[in-house]
């Protein structure tokens, strides 16, 4: 089978797609022929092993494993004597932060890891479902989110930011999002009340007081965000912010009516059934802005460094047929 191998931390240019054998599977774990997966930050954070605290995580002088990718949607072509929940052929998706091993033709899951897609949803939006959205969930599930009040959402176009606009679409809500000139009229579709084009303005100048601000790209601080925030307004970064500071404010926020919550994830299992329901219901699609084929996967990973991508960014691995 192909698969993408890097096998020492830095850019694209460790990455090769390589011949290998197709895994073999213990009693608890599952066979998956791999349809679709994405190149999301967190696949880019596991590439580069940045930040640094990422290589107390993944290996410290090397990746322990070489095989790239965090999030998959595929069909299970073998299953482990142990496994009663699924049967050969059924349609899966799954994400793990540490590394899936997902980015080639075939790759091996313990079932605990694996999640049925929903009917009528292909391989493909499947696959887009699953990063952004984890990250997304995490957000709107650290606050108390009320009908009437005011959110401000940074980075509506990633993978995270996205999702999480029409996550917070279903309260009753104020919600002003910021992006580009080119994505305004995508993100009012996805729900935004109010766009601020941050090609043309400072979002952290605006005038109206947010319950909550969400910097679902981190490219901004509590400090400058700290005048658009309400007397008891929270703040919550999907980065760690310079010096790991939101890490500290987070700890600290005691001290202040303005606060800084860390959003450490939560379990897959919340995440991704939450996501299912919404994909089912049709209250979610994720956004997807380009298709690469397995071949072609480190001209994926080039392009998702330069933070410039809309949505998400999906990976062909093998056929992909619709799953029924």
């Amino acid at each position: 089978m192909k698969a993408t191998i890097r096998k020492t931390y830095g850019g694209p240019d460790q990455i090769s797609v390589e011949e290998i054998d197709i895994p073999e599977i213990n009693d608890n774990e599952v066979l998956i022929k791999v349809h679709a997966t994405t190149v999301n930050r967190t696949d880019c954070a596991n590439l580069t092993a940045k930040p640094f605290i990422m290589r107390f995580i993944l290996g410290f002088s090397k990746p322990r494993k070489v095989i790239l990718g965090t999030d998959f949607a595929g069909e299970i072509g073998e299953l482990g004597k142990a496994i009663t929940k699924f049967r050969k052929s059924d349609k899966v998706f799954g994400f793990t932060d540490i590394g899936s091993e997902s980015q080639a033709e075939y790759m091996k899951a313990n079932s605990k890891n694996v999640f049925p897609i929903p009917k009528g949803i292909d391989f493909k939006v499947a696959a887009a479902s699953l990063e952004g959205a984890h990250y997304a969930y995490t957000f709107i599930h650290k606050v108390n989110i009320e009908s009437g009040q005011k959110v401000l959402i940074n980075g509506a176009t990633g993978a995270i930011g996205s999702a999480l606009l029409q996550f917070v679409r279903q309260y009753d809500v104020q919600i002003t999002a910021t992006c580009n000139t080119k994505n305004i009229a995508n993100i009012k579709s996805l729900g935004a009340d109010k766009i601020i084009d941050y090609t043309k303005e400072d979002f952290t100048k605006d005038t109206e007081a947010y319950d909550y601000v969400f910097d679902a790209v981190g490219k901004s601080t509590f400090g400058k965000c700290k005048s658009l925030l309400k007397k008891k307004g929270v703040y919550i970064s999907s980065e760690l912010g310079p010096y790991s500071q939101n890490i500290f404010y987070a700890i600290t926020s005691f001290m202040r009516k303005k606060k800084v919550i860390f959003p450490i994830p939560y379990d897959k299992q919340k995440t991704i059934p939450y996501t299912s329901r919404l994909l089912e219901s049709g209250t979610f699609k994720p956004l997807i802005e380009r298709e690469f084929s397995l071949g072609n996967i480190a001209k994926a990973y080039e392009y998702v460094l330069t933070g410039e991508k809309i949505g998400n960014v999906v990976v062909r691995a093998n056929s992909n047929p619709k799953a029924k």
